[in-house]
């Protein structure tokens, strides 16, 4: 099976936190900084598997210390596990204070991605490359992931009993 190394897949985005990126609180939106969460994620993805792949989840988004204005939003991403088709990005945000130089962990998720047939890639018979660790930081990342994996599959089925009581009906319609 083909490996890849998780900094082959590593993205490090940084955004300057301006004015009208903030919500009524005076903090970064989190839409805004959820889109640039799955920039980033899907950038790692197609790096490492060189295909299609859409977003399935995203998992414990912790929204650890606000962003503010004129501060750095960095993001970095990296696959943080694989199986089969699927793939875990493993995505930290860090702030910066950019009169001070003050950097803090501004967030921290975990997304899985699917990869497709698409145009990217139209053979339908694939797996994704297992990705290796390295440094401490991926070390300690990637080693749960069977973990998260595992627990996400039995959430998986949870909430699809759950979702079998929603309704689809607007209210407005009956």
């Amino acid at each position: 099976m083909e490996t890849k190394y998780c900094k082959e897949s590593k993205v490090i985005q940084t955004h300057r936190v301006f004015p009208f990126d903030l919500n009524p609180f005076g903090y970064l939106f989190g839409g805004k900084l959820m889109t640039y969460i799955d920039d980033a994620a899907s950038i790692s993805v197609s790096r490492h598997c060189r295909r299609g792949a859409v977003t399935a989840s995203v998992d414990h988004l912790n929204f650890l210390h606000p962003l503010h204005a004129n501060h750095s939003c960095c993001v970095e991403s990296f696959i943080s596990g694989v199986h089969h088709r699927s793939m875990e990005v493993f995505v930290k945000v860090i702030g910066e204070d950019l009169v001070t130089g003050e950097r803090y962990l501004a967030a921290s998720c975990f997304i899985t991605y699917v990869a497709i047939v698409s145009f990217m890639n139209e053979d339908p018979n694939f797996q994704v490359p297992f990705v290796v660790p390295e440094s401490a930081e991926e070390k300690a990342v990637c080693e749960g992931y069977e973990q998260r994996r595992e627990k996400k599959v039995l959430e998986r089925k949870e909430a699809k009993q759950f979702q079998q009581n929603l309704s689809i009906e607007l209210p407005w319609s009956e």
